[in-house]
């Protein structure tokens, strides 16, 4: 198993490409695993000239579970993935953080400037309590599909629903593969507790409106106009704060990473890593 031994935890993770081209790291959001980046989709990347690295955040998939009762922040998360990327020997890289991810993003960002070279913060949001708001009727439906499943089937038919749910749009929803997704997802590793715990560090985590106001790296928001867990409020107030960041809307897009919007993602990360080499944003 590659896994990088960091101070307290360690990561578990895989690399895709050429270890000379520009590098991406994927980082996965609440409750997720390194899955929710398939091989397909990273593969995608890499004939497109970047080199991909996803891995799964502590308390998920096949890195290190913690005691029930530790504690920890968004930015022991975000010193995890500079832990990585000392591990890996990778001095700069570009960053995509979906949904908590890119709230580890951000702070990656924030703390470790010189570390990353573009920052990609996707169905994310600020911390700022104006913005980013549920809808009321989802949310209500996610927390009562987070109880702990009492058997492989309960958990693999409530992933399914929670996916309809997120995906919040019956034309890109697809049963059939998020069924496959949630066997995958289950059988490689399921510990409800987990979640507790990382949901704790989102809770607790101060608003980082002040530090994106001063952040200088070159940044894409990406966020679905069907998104029913994080508001696009939150991504519009994201990109409002960065100096000079490019906000895109992706019509039809729930609080997911649905397969048929991968073809726009990757010409979307490709084209900002593309003027950012060749030094036409800096």
């Amino acid at each position: 198993m590659p896994l990088a031994a960091l101070p307290g935890v360690d990561l578990y993770y895989d690399e895709f490409g050429n270890a000379d081209d520009p590098t991406l790291v994927l980082i996965a959001g609440f409750n997720a695993q390194l899955l929710n980046y398939p091989d397909e989709w990273c593969l995608a990347f890499v004939d497109r000239g970047l080199r991909v690295i996803r891995f799964d955040n502590r308390d998920a998939g096949q890195s290190s579970h913690l005691p029930a009762e530790s504690m920890y922040t968004l930015d022991d998360m975000a010193a995890d993935v500079v832990g990585l990327l000392d591990h890996l020997g990778v001095d700069r890289a570009y960053v995509w953080g979906s949904s908590m991810g890119g709230m580890i993003a951000q702070l990656l960002a924030i703390g470790w400037p010189s570390r990353v070279a573009g920052l990609f913060s996707v169905q994310s949001t600020t911390g700022e309590s104006a913005v980013g708001h549920p809808d009321p009727d989802a949310l209500a439906a996610i927390i009562d599909l987070a109880a702990p499943a009492p058997d492989r089937a309960t958990a693999i038919d409530g992933a399914v629903r929670l996916a309809e749910i997120l995906v919040n749009n019956p034309d890109t929803f697809d049963a059939e593969s998020q069924r496959r997704k949630a066997e995958l997802v289950y059988d490689r590793s399921y510990d409800p507790g987990a979640a507790g715990r990382q949901l704790a560090a989102i809770l607790v985590a101060e608003h980082r409106a002040d530090a994106l106001r001063r952040l200088t790296t070159p940044t894409v928001v990406i966020h679905g106009d069907r998104d029913p867990l994080i508001g696009i409020s939150g991504g519009r107030r994201t990109a409002e704060l960065i100096p000079g960041a490019q906000f895109v809307e992706i019509e039809g897009m729930g609080h997911d990473l649905t397969a048929v919007f991968w073809a726009r993602f990757v010409d979307i990360v490709v084209s900002h890593v593309a003027s950012i080499e060749s030094g036409s944003v800096r």
